[in-house]
């Protein structure tokens, strides 16, 4: 009996466990069912993260993500990694919340530590779909590092004196208080437009630093050039060129198609003639219809090379005679080179375009004052003296170019504009969006170029003939002259008197490309700004243009507008920024290896001074006055840096990240990349014809910024 009693006792208690057991499973199993009843219930909003394709954008850490509404915010949401942010990858996830969060205004992001040794993460943009199925779209192309908090908004286009929401107003106030702090004006040199502060590109946010592709590129590139020369032989040799031949043999590891080109043709006056038009600074050159008093040229001594039975007034007439003067020149201090004193010449040059529409060089002069030792030199002297009067008007063409045409007209304003522009333009501003992909990489090749390039012991400074403080006092006086017309194309040439005449590539392909320009801004701006008034009311539009006024033209009345009133205004001037930034530095950067490549067709410096008398000049006389073999080799080095494209080029109207996000901006860039893929064709069919092919102004051979 006593075992039945405890079989039977054991026999209960299995059945009551095995009941209760079965209950605490069913309820379990109700609570699950419940849980996924709510969870059903609950408003789920789809969010997709995207991580920048450029080397290094990706992170090994986690992100967390908060979504923030008009009625309300989600919890912080771990984003699980697990692959979904390396480079150039989408991740999506799931965020639910209990209620709807009402009109998405803003996203929040944070990123967090997930290995030792963790990188930055470069988040290009957040999509978030909503229960409702509304896509929002939050740009954010920044770096974020471990622990960094970032709110993004949307991306709608968004007037400060339309804002409304109280969260809206204060992270637009807060996104440029902060950049204000980033980006900050500091006085470069007197008499000349403010710069960022920065000492170094390395003191710049990443965001528009250099990726790591191009900043590889470009040490690469260096190296192998500066490896190539020194096993040369060439860059510490200060002896002179014993021959034409030696230069060419010196250089012949790296030749463009123009470069060679120039190599044998580099003498003609045709050819002299073609690249003041056509070459990497078709800057210089305006219709004379009066001569300068201080050109001691006659009518006797050009008649010879005009066309039989006219002469110098009738032909300045008719509008064919043409002149380059370098008087910024006259009088600047030159350096000492390997002990050597360099010499600079300040030309005068006329020319003559003749009824088969060549433009010839007639007379030259090199110096600005006439007198007996200062000779106006001509096609019939000797060979060699009217071969090194060209020379030094190309040396003279050289620093003009380099100093004024590309680095301040493009360089140096780009960057007021830009610095302006990050100050006091938001991301929901639409010419912030519409200026932003103009702006990539400018701050920093301008921060490397002021110490590289022209600091102390930069390339310019320590490889011309306008070194030091020479190439400063060029600056100054170029931008002492400069007038907002002389920054409009359009406004330029007539200026110049250039309309008419014939084989100017610079100026068809330029003055198309300004129309096509000016009508994609337009339709941005009316869009944006439907009347002046909004013009008017536009206090972020008004502060930008005050601080360009201010920091950039130094307050000069006759430069830029101080304000704006109307809606024209606005467009010619943004038209005029953008133009400056891509187009106008394609045309006077993209060329100079070509143009440059072939010392002698543009030497970086002269070693003896101009001829003062005629008949004097040998070969061996061009070879000691062009810059010694280390000289020339360190010249070759920057045109060529210049002069390089990067792998990660993005030509102009094409823009990879996506600022505007609305229907009707996005049609407006279809159609400039409709306008511009045109252009391209155009300029490709002419082309095949022309026996030195002009492409600086094709739309897929430039870049939207001065991005080198």
């Amino acid at each position: 009996m006593g075992i039945q009693a405890r079989e039977l006792k054991a026999l209960k208690l299995c059945v009551w466990k095995h009941s209760h057991f079965a209950w605490l499973f069913e309820s379990a199993r109700h609570l699950i069912r419940q849980q996924h009843t709510w969870r059903r219930t609950m408003p789920d909003y789809t969010v997709t993260v995207t991580t920048g394709s450029m080397v290094h954008a990706g992170t090994t850490g986690h992100a967390y993500i908060t979504l923030i509404g008009t009625e309300g915010e989600s919890d912080s949401i771990r984003l699980n990694n697990f692959g979904r942010f390396t480079a150039g990858t989408m991740g999506t996830f799931t965020v639910s919340t209990p209620s709807t969060l009402g009109c998405l205004l803003l996203v929040k992001l944070v990123k967090q530590q997930y290995l030792l040794g963790d990188n930055e993460w470069f988040c290009s943009k957040v999509q978030v779909t909503t229960p409702e199925g509304d896509v929002v779209h939050f740009p954010c192309y920044t770096w974020l590092s471990t622990g960094e908090e970032i709110q993004l908004r949307d991306g709608r286009v968004q007037h400060v004196f339309s804002e409304v929401e109280p969260g809206l107003i204060t992270h637009r106030e807060r996104e440029l208080a902060r950049r204000k702090l980033l980006y900050q004006w500091r006085p470069f040199m007197e008499g000349l437009p403010d710069v960022i502060n920065a000492d170094d590109s390395s003191d710049l946010p990443r965001e528009i630093r250099f990726s790591f592709t191009k900043n590889a590129e470009i040490f690469y590139t260096k190296v192998e050039i500066v490896a190539i020369l020194r096993l040369k032989g060439l860059t510490e040799d200060t002896s002179q060129w014993a021959s034409l031949e030696d230069i060419k043999n010196a250089f012949s590891h790296h030749k463009t198609p123009i470069s060679e080109y120039i190599e044998e043709h580099w003498k003609e006056d045709e050819f002299f003639g073609y690249q003041l038009l056509n070459g990497y600074n078709p800057m210089a050159i305006q219709r004379c219809s009066q001569l300068p008093s201080k050109f001691a040229v006659t009518d006797a001594m050009v008649q010879p090379f005009l066309e039989s039975g006219s002469s110098l007034a009738a032909e300045m007439q008719k509008g064919n005679i043409f002149l380059v003067d370098y008087r910024r020149i006259a009088g600047l201090h030159v350096p000492v080179i390997h002990g050597k004193k360099q010499y600079i010449a300040a030309p005068l040059c006329l020319l003559y375009k003749t009824p088969d529409d060549k433009l010839l060089p007639i007379a030259i002069q090199l110096n600005q004052e006439p007198g007996p030792d200062n000779p106006v030199f001509l096609p019939s002297d000797p060979e060699h003296d009217w071969l090194l009067a060209k020379m030094f008007v190309r040396n003279a063409d050289f620093h003009e170019h380099e100093v004024n045409s590309h680095y301040l007209r493009t360089h140096g304003l780009s960057e007021v504009f830009i610095i302006s522009t990050l100050r006091n333009l938001p991301m929901p501003h639409p010419l912030y969006k519409l200026l932003i992909p103009h702006t990539r990489y400018t701050l920093h090749i301008n921060t490397t170029g002021r110490t590289k390039l022209f600091g102390p012991e930069g390339i310019y400074t320590k490889a011309t003939n306008l070194g030091g403080q020479g190439k400063f006092d060029l600056l100054k006086r170029w931008f002492s002259e400069v007038r907002y017309s002389a920054l409009c194309l359009p406004e330029d040439i007539k200026a110049r008197g250039l309309e008419s005449i014939p084989k100017f590539y610079y100026r068809d392909d330029g003055l198309k490309l300004w129309d096509i320009l000016n009508r994609y801004v337009r339709s941005m701006v009316e869009l944006y700004y439907p009347s002046d008034l909004e013009v008017r009311r536009d206090s972020e539009l008004q502060t930008w243009i005050k601080d360009i006024f201010v920091h950039g033209f130094l307050g000069q009345r006759k430069t830029v507008p101080e304000t704006f009133c109307t809606v024209e205004e606005v467009v010619k001037f943004i038209t005029m920024v953008i133009f400056n930034m891509s187009a106008q530095h394609s045309a006077v950067n993209t060329g100079q290896f070509d143009y440059g490549g072939w010392l002698p067709n543009s030497p970086n410096s002269m070693q003896k001074p101009p001829p003062t008398t005629k008949g004097q000049s040998t070969e061996q006389t061009i070879l000691d006055t062009l810059p010694d073999v280390s000289t020339s080799a360190n010249g070759a080095v920057f045109r060529w840096l210049l002069s390089t494209n990067s792998l990660d080029f993005i030509p102009l109207g094409c823009f990879p990240d996506e600022h505007f996000c609305e229907d009707a901006p996005l049609r407006i860039i279809k159609a400039l990349q409709a306008d511009l893929a045109l252009l391209t064709q155009q300029i490709k069919e002419r082309n095949k014809s022309l026996t030195v092919p002009y492409f600086y102004l094709c739309p897929t051979k430039m870049e939207n910024s001065a991005s080198i």
